[in-house]
């Protein structure tokens, strides 16, 4: 049952990730990191040996240790990918802000020194020249 819910699991998550990289809700380059977990799921749910396997040769007491701490650092993994991603975002969104914060300065003064020239001139007498 266990093997039948793994594979379920892995189609479900590919549906999902194709559904929303068809939608543009999901950009590509984080749909392969999605892929690939997929990927991995319907490798363990189909030959669950395998897991076993692992755990053996890496030393583990149990499968399920393996693989909660292999969820935990993919976890981590990807937690630090989005801190990087939010950083630069970050750093955009402050750059773009100094540059509109410029340009509108600089149409601002454009616009006073337009303003200047397309005022009526005034002569001495107080009558438009």
């Amino acid at each position: 049952m266990i093997v039948f819910v793994g594979i379920v699991l892995a189609v479900l998550i590919v549906v999902i990730v194709l559904w929303m990289l068809l939608t543009r809700k999901l950009r590509e380059k984080y749909a392969v990191l999605w892929l690939v977990i997929a990927v991995s799921v319907l490798i363990v749910g189909l030959f669950p040996g395998l897991l076993g396997g692992l755990t053996a040769l890496l030393g583990v007491q149990v499968p399920s240790n393996l693989l909660f701490a292999t969820a935990i650092l993919l976890l981590l993994g990807v937690a630090l990918h989005l801190s990087w991603e939010l950083s630069q975002v970050e750093e955009e969104t402050r750059r773009l802000a100094e540059e509109a914060a410029i340009l509108r300065t600089q149409l601002e003064s454009v616009e006073g020194r337009l303003a200047k020239l397309e005022a009526p001139r005034t002569g001495s007498d107080g009558e438009p020249s």
